[in-house]
């Protein structure tokens, strides 16, 4: 697992727009989901996804404001992987982002098994911007052995 900012996130207004956007920009806004719960930072949480997100996990559905909550008393993640990424293109306005991802709770020991899931998120643009509008995560099963 690959410590959390190995990969430094796209910072300012850039991010939000791009004329032919691919995979990489699109891995960049979804580290910057990442990082506000590494960092605990509800505002940066906010303002990537949409008013109306709606966000899908094993404990239940989550709005906006839900997804901000988890990190309103400090960080949720530790330490964080993102790989095998793909992309589907929905419309000229929508994106599907799907990859697997691992990751530790703060304060997690070094020696701690990672959560693994994959993830599914559907990015759209309102205007200039891209916003995240759903979020499924699905655990992964423990490989057998």
């Amino acid at each position: 697992m690959r410590a959390r900012g190995v990969e430094a996130p796209m910072t300012g207004a850039a991010q939000f727009s791009s004329p032919d956007p691919d995979l990489g920009f699109f891995i960049a806004l979804e580290r910057r989901v990442w990082e506000a719960l590494a960092t605990g930072n509800v505002g940066a949480d906010t303002e990537l996804l949409d008013a109306a997100f709606v966000g899908i996990y094993p404990d239940g559905v989550a709005s906006r404001a839900d997804h901000a909550a988890q990190v309103s008393s400090g960080p949720s993640v530790g330490r964080y992987a993102i790989d095998a990424a793909r992309l589907l293109r929905l419309s000229p306005d929508a994106m599907l982002l799907s990859y697997h991802a691992s990751y530790t709770r703060p304060g997690d020991p070094a020696t701690t098994p990672a959560h693994v899931m994959y993830v599914s998120s559907i990015w759209a643009r309102r205007g200039p911007r891209w916003v995240n509008v759903f979020s499924q995560d699905t655990p992964a099963r423990a490989a057998a052995g």
